[in-house]
């Protein structure tokens, strides 16, 4: 099962960032690449369980499924129901660590899925450097 991992730092305390980044349904406000979200159903975007809806620039709907969260550790894991990207069984983490010198916010953000193996070049830059590394430069920019 092939691994994405990205990492960034972002010049901001993690309090500043995490409270941009938290919110499930939020993230069409800071990533280049969503265009639009809502929370199907009614329910707040960090209950667990809780299903988001959304467009990627480009053309192309996805529908992601929050399974953990914890405004404790700065941190949330979900998985994809529906995508028009080649891969089954995703699951992503995003999680925020505090940097002690300087006030800083470390950010990790990767998924592991399976896919056919002539599609994971596409889909490392796809989900690498499109989503995870353009998401922490967009975030970093906000903060």
């Amino acid at each position: 099962m092939p691994r994405v991992y990205v990492s960034a730092v972002i010049d901001a305390p993690i309090e500043r960032v995490w409270a941009r980044a938290r919110d499930f349904n939020g993230h069409h406000e800071w990533h280049p690449i969503i265009t639009d979200s809502a929370i199907e159903g009614g329910l707040r975007s960090d209950t667990v369980g809780c299903v988001r809806a959304f467009g990627i620039a480009g053309g192309g709907r996805l529908r992601e499924q929050l399974v953990s969260f914890s405004d404790r550790d700065h941190t949330y894991t979900y998985t994809i129901l529906e995508s028009p990207l080649p891969l089954t069984d995703y699951v992503a983490t995003f999680r925020l660590l505090p940097v002690t010198e300087g006030n800083r916010t470390f950010g990790e953000w990767w998924a592991d899925f399976d896919c056919r193996p002539g599609d994971l070049p596409a889909l490392r830059e796809q989900v690498g450097r499109n989503t995870f590394a353009a998401g922490f430069a967009a975030l970093a920019g906000r903060v």
